[in-house]
């Protein structure tokens, strides 16, 4: 709904409007997490606009995927990041099994959102992973093929790095612009 506001109408939370109820630090974020986890994983995906997979209505296996942001490279050709989310204790094993997830579903990038902070060990599983290789039109740049990103990390606005113009696959929506024109008479 955020996105839509400011898409649409050009409004900016905390300015234009308040928001209630969403976290606004890790103790809110934590909370969320131990009050509905599927919720605090759409939250968290969110702060990077990613698109969700799956909907409320399905609580169940993810195959490892809980969003996803899509992006072009050269010649046009679609690819995608996957992302997982986690809440609670995390280690190295996270990061090897979204190795796996990334090769099974072809995934250039993956990333790993988490509410805790990263061990040494799964910042040198996410570096072995390599880096990927990016070109659209006179862009280049390289990126790690996996990243961690805390909660706090995007509190702070500390966003992950990506391929230029990557979106979690919402249309912006068109801004509303204010009629002007003249009424006709009225008789």
């Amino acid at each position: 709904m955020k996105k839509r506001l400011e898409d649409s109408f050009g409004l900016k939370p905390g300015v234009d409007y308040q928001v209630i109820g969403e976290p606004v630090d890790v103790a809110g974020a934590r909370a969320l997490a131990e009050q509905d986890r599927y919720q605090f994983q759409w939250w968290a995906l969110s702060l990077i606009g990613a698109l969700p997979v799956g909907d409320d209505r399905r609580k169940g296996a993810d195959r490892g995927v809980d969003g996803v942001i899509g992006f072009v490279e050269q010649g046009g050709k679609a690819k995608h990041i996957v992302i997982q989310v986690k809440s609670g204790h995390v280690n190295a094993a996270y990061i090897r099994d979204l190795k796996g997830t990334m090769e099974r579903e072809k995934a250039e990038l993956g990333l790993f959102i988490t509410l805790e902070p990263a061990t040494q060990p799964m910042r040198v599983e996410a570096v072995s992973a390599g880096f990927y290789h990016w070109q659209l039109s006179g862009w280049e740049q390289d990126f790690p093929r996996i990243q961690i990103c805390t909660i706090q990390d995007l509190l702070t606005g500390e966003l992950p790095k990506l391929p230029r113009w990557a979106r979690g696959g919402f249309a912006k929506a068109e801004r509303i612009k204010e009629k002007v024109g003249k009424q006709d008479n009225l008789l």
